[in-house]
């Protein structure tokens, strides 16, 4: 429905409930005199009832919490139904208008009489407790968000992802290895290149759509021997590098102290600072001697 729709609904429903409030008004502002009001209090009295339902109305409309609607909708229908009985008794009376009743008198049976009498004052004090309730619940009311989805559930919430991308091989943390045939080899820890196999890219055809690019078995060993070798690699330089700048300092670390702080056995130690010591021999000049002749 557009604006102008909107509007035209809510003026025809103003104006029917103003024309509902005007008929009521004469039977609950006799009913309010008869039971003691004077002439002040029995002309606010249809205030009181009819302008409750009113509020409880709009709190109906604006309200989107459940219990609150169901709150507003429950004192909307008591006091609905506390208007209809009063003015009910109101149509079976026609005296109660031109005061030929007695005071206090709603009904000629005295039972029905005092809950018709406890009904009608006690609708004002209800207005009061119910009317500021009704109002605390508007004031404090958030209105949902727009992204809100239909379930309940926020769409700005943070969602797991369609799918998971497997980590690649340098993400992950590895052991030390071991080489030489003094001590059996340390394995690397639990699938090092585990993710090799399983590279993830975005299919074009839709977002949560994923190709595997699978690698052979050959490929992989390969693969994983080369990460290995690199890493083999790098542990000996770190460690002849460690050896070298020890001697540097007149401190020169021995094997087994080198081994235990790279991981790896004594022999393997004993290597790197042979190599280190290969390396400054190759670098020191050489003299040759040249005999007479």
């Amino acid at each position: 429905m557009n604006r102008s729709g909107k509007a035209l609904l809510v003026l025809a429903l103003v104006a029917v409930v103003a024309m509902a409030f005007r008929v009521s008004w004469n039977a609950l502002r006799d009913v309010a005199r008869v039971v003691g009001a004077d002439a002040t209090a029995a002309t606010l009295y249809p205030f009181v009832v009819d302008g409750l339902m009113a509020l409880a109305l709009v709190a109906t409309l604006t309200l989107t919490d459940q219990r609150d609607k169901r709150f507003a909708l429950r004192v909307l229908a008591t006091y609905t139904l506390a208007s209809l009985v009063l003015n009910y008794i109101h149509g079976l009376i026609p005296e109660l208008h031109t005061h030929a009743v007695d005071w206090g008198r709603l009904a000629g049976w005295d039972p029905a009489n005092w809950a018709l009498v406890l009904l009608a004052t006690s609708l004002p004090v209800g207005s009061i407790y119910f009317g500021s309730d009704l109002v605390a619940k508007v004031l404090h009311h958030r209105p949902a968000p727009a992204h809100e989805r239909a379930d309940g559930e926020r769409a700005d919430a943070s969602a797991p992802f369609p799918h998971t991308f497997a980590p690649l091989a340098s993400d992950r943390p590895h052991a030390a290895l071991v080489e030489g045939p003094e001590m059996a080899a340390a394995p690397v820890l639990e699938q090092v290149n585990g993710g090799a196999d399983a590279v993830r890219v975005p299919d074009e055809s839709g977002p949560h759509t994923v190709r595997t690019l699978e690698l052979s078995g050959e490929e992989e060993a390969a693969r994983q021997a080369q990460f290995e070798e690199a890493e083999l690699e790098r542990m000996r330089q770190d460690a002849r590098r460690t050896y070298a700048e020890s001697a540097q300092a007149d401190r020169p670390l021995s094997a087994r102290a080198l081994g235990e702080a790279y991981g790896m056995s004594e022999s393997w130690a004993r290597k790197q600072i042979l190599a280190v010591r290969n390396t400054d021999d190759a670098d020191r000049p050489h003299l040759i001697a040249i005999g007479s002749t």
